[in-house]
């Protein structure tokens, strides 16, 4: 696989960056953007740090994610035409950490980079007064006069324009896919040999070659009725036995941009379990082309409740219509989750229900309290496309307790209660024509 040409589409992206600060600081009143990248945070009582997550708003503009007590400084066009954004690089004099290389890569030729040796040299570099001053991080990263201030009007106006992925973005999101296949590809096969959840996890991490440090969540990787747990990340060391299903929602990272990905297999590959997997699998790429530009996010996430309803119809598990199971509740005991979300810097990225670009938030449907994105599509956005189906003891109780049980056939509930459940999950980008799968292609070409 021939990796793009980074330096270009950098250029071009940035250029994007600055256009999109310009438009936000002059809406906030401000002159400068003046992001840190984060500091590191130490757990109470201990001098051991927690993993450090570099600010969104920093990556956004490098291709940098582990650098602590650094800067990025940007000043308006208007308030100084042409003057080059500057990088305040915190590179420390230590003997008991790795200490971060010097900067290097497609982005250096386009920023002045100041050194720095301890994290208060930064106050000599930053521009003054700290008023004048856009200031976007958390309150931790706070240095003399400035202190975080995330402006509402700048912070909406750039968390909006977030939606829209530059090439360049889409370029290192599609990276995201390929590493985190390969992770998949390993899952599958320590799933078929037998091991156990942190076998197969440990598997995963290998072949991706990244761990918790880099990863842009911690995987989900359930055997058997552990997949009905949503966000299951136990990991058992022991191997069940018999192990009849596999559910993995795992992603990889790619210069801080996040791949999200959910697969489930079956045991028997020719059982009724595997031709459910199959039936998902049909609906979620039919959902997938559903992403297009125009079209309500929220109408496909209703809609896949239909879809997903007829297909426990056909298998016997409800007796009622997919419109009847969708009006009294009963699909959402089945399908309790959203159909997907926003993917980017973040796993779920910002901005999913933004009513404009200066704020506002468009709401859920009534009755779907979990769906994470309610906007209408355009060019540009990426989203998950992640249907399910589970087979949650609570959820079914819920079922019986608000009157219908006659809904349901509960012998066939109890045939595949022992699988837990099965969710599909790709990330597909909306274009100006057809939707574009970023997520099969990689399977494809790994196959």
């Amino acid at each position: 696989m021939t990796q793009p040409d980074f330096n270009a589409l950098y250029a071009d992206h940035l250029a994007t960056m600055k256009q999109r600060a310009d438009e936000a600081l002059s809406r906030g009143g401000f002159d400068h953007l003046v992001v840190p990248s984060g500091t590191q945070h130490y757990q109470v009582f201990d001098d051991r740090d927690y993993p450090y997550a570099v600010n969104p708003q920093f990556k956004a503009w490098l291709p940098l994610t582990r650098v602590p007590y650094s800067w990025l400084v940007y000043t308006s066009d208007t308030s100084r035409p042409g003057q080059r954004p500057q990088v305040i690089f915190y590179q420390p004099f230590d003997y008991w950490h790795v200490v971060p290389d010097a900067p290097s890569g497609w982005w250096v030729e386009h920023f002045d980079i100041h050194i720095i040796r301890k994290p208060e040299e930064a106050l000599a570099l930053l521009p003054k007064p700290a008023a004048r001053c856009a200031i976007l991080g958390e309150p931790q990263s706070a240095l003399g006069d400035y202190a975080p201030n995330n402006p509402a009007a700048v912070v909406d106006y750039l968390e909006y324009q977030r939606s829209y992925k530059t090439p360049y973005e889409i370029a290192l999101m599609r990276e995201a896919q390929h590493l985190a296949v390969r992770g998949h590809r390993a899952a599958e096969a320590a799933f078929r040999e037998g091991k156990s959840e942190f076998a197969i996890h440990m598997d995963y991490c290998g072949a991706v070659g990244q761990d918790l440090g880099e990863l842009p969540y911690n995987n989900i990787v359930a055997l058997n009725e552990h997949g009905a747990v949503l966000h299951y990340t136990e990991l058992g060391r022991t191997a069940p036995a018999p192990s009849r299903s596999f559910l993995i929602d795992a992603g990889a990272s790619f210069h801080g941009y996040a791949s999200d990905i959910t697969r489930t297999y079956a045991a028997d590959k020719s059982g009724e379990f595997q031709a459910m997997i199959d039936a998902v699998d049909r609906a979620q790429i039919e959902m997938g082309k559903g992403v297009r530009a125009g079209v309500d996010y929220k109408q496909l996430h209703i809609d896949a409740h239909l879809a997903l309803m007829g297909i426990l119809k056909d298998f016997g598990v409800i007796r009622v219509s997919p419109e009847a199971a969708l009006e009294t509740g009963v699909s959402a005991a089945f399908f309790p989750h959203g159909l997907g979300h926003p993917i980017g810097l973040q796993v779920h990225d910002v901005a999913g229900f933004a009513e404009s670009d200066r704020g506002g938030k468009i709401p859920r449907p009534p009755g779907h309290p979990y769906l994470r994105m309610t906007r209408v599509l355009e060019p540009g956005m990426v989203v998950t496309i992640e249907p399910g189906l589970y087979f949650i003891d609570m959820l079914l109780d819920e079922v019986k307790k608000n009157g219908y049980a006659d809904s349901v056939d509960w012998e066939r509930v109890s045939t595949f209660r022992p699988y837990g459940g099965i969710r599909i999950e790709d990330e597909v980008m909306c274009t100006q024509g057809d939707a574009d799968n970023l997520t099969r292609p990689a399977f494809a070409a790994a196959a």
